[in-house]
């Protein structure tokens, strides 16, 4: 087998994952991609990590950066996304994840939209259901967290586009470092009252999980809110900004509240999330939270609030130590590449 290269296309961030020839993951990387400031982005984002794509190897891409809005609609963007892909790279060397369809070729990406559009996750959660196991897929990422329950070799998801996947709770649109503070929570404890924060992009998640001190190395690639530096200092004048204040000696702490306010807020709303997947009768055999993005943190937490177990995605999804932390940050990448290695089995 050569090598299978495997692309998460997102709207912020682009992602591989490089299986050698015996099947082993052995490379992982990511690059900014900010596509709704242009597709020539994705171009830019692929040289950054073209190092890692062998020129024999064989691609495999997942996308979700279909739903920023430099294109009217869903169609046009996987359309697009798809057609820089194909120029790109060699006629027939790369193909498309089309969910349920399965492989595409990337001529066939727009006859296929509802099935290649935001298709990462299922990636990551047939990938998993293959091993036989059964569990809670808890993906939380920069922008957005995915909740996936599978079992008896079969993804249990209710929701196949994003607005259903929303309405099921299996989409929340909260990631640990993209996210407005201001949709975090309606009210914000400061002062002695409760205040609603400004409906102004001030401060993000990263802010707070910064000052909480579990923001992870490397999970924030894009420009603070402010443009400013991405300091604890910075990040308290940020959140405080806010409620209207500002950073000096005494509001320090108040920040600090904020911030841990607002990492619980966060964490319950995942854990309403989760509890609602697993009421459901189709997930009784499930006991237990895979975790996996740069988020993963939290996921951990959710699996001790709910008393069940916890696995990183890591360990499922690298044969080595020294790779297990970077294929859970980018596991949709390292899963669509398992499942092409996988497909004549």
């Amino acid at each position: 087998m050569t090598a299978i290269v495997g692309l998460d296309v997102g709207g912020a961030h682009l992602k591989l994952a490089r299986l050698g020839a015996a099947g082993r993951l052995e490379a992982v990387s990511i690059a900014a991609c900010p596509l709704w400031k242009g597709l020539d982005r994705l171009e830019a984002a692929l040289d950054e990590i073209a190092a890692d794509i062998p020129p024999d190897a064989a691609c495999v891409a997942t996308m979700t950066g279909e739903l920023v809005d430099l294109w009217p609609d869903r169609a046009s963007g996987v359309r697009a996304i798809a057609g820089a892909l194909a120029a790109r790279f060699e006629a027939g060397r790369l193909t498309i994840y089309a969910g349920a369809a399965g492989f595409i070729d990337t001529a066939a990406a727009g006859a296929h939209v509802d099935q290649v559009a935001s298709a990462n996750w299922r990636a990551t959660a047939e990938a998993l259901a293959r091993t036989g196991d059964a569990g809670l897929l808890l993906d939380v990422g920069s922008t957005t967290s995915d909740l996936i329950p599978f079992a008896g070799g079969v993804v249990l998801a209710r929701g196949a586009t994003d607005a259903a996947r929303m309405a099921a709770d299996e989409l929340v649109y909260q990631g640990v470092a993209r996210t407005p503070v201001m949709a975090l929570s309606p009210r914000l404890p400061f002062a002695g009252a409760w205040v609603t924060p400004m409906a102004e992009h001030f401060a993000t998640s990263a802010d707070v999980h910064r000052l909480t001190g579990d923001l992870p190395e490397g999970a924030d690639l894009h420009p603070a809110a402010d443009d400013g530096p991405k300091t604890t200092e910075a990040s308290a004048r940020r959140l405080l900004r806010m409620v209207g204040a500002d950073l000096d000696a005494a509001t320090r702490t108040d920040a600090e509240t904020l911030a841990h306010f607002l990492a619980e807020a966060q964490l319950r709303r995942l854990h309403d999330a989760a509890l609602g997947v697993l009421t459901r009768p189709e997930a009784r055999s499930i006991h237990a939270v895979v975790g996996a993005g740069v988020g993963r943190f939290l996921a951990k937490r959710v699996a001790e609030r709910l008393g069940l177990g916890y696995r990183d995605l890591g360990a499922a999804f690298a044969e080595t130590d020294g790779l297990a932390e970077a294929a859970a940050d980018c596991a949709p990448a390292v899963a669509v590449a398992r499942l092409w290695a996988a497909r004549d089995r």
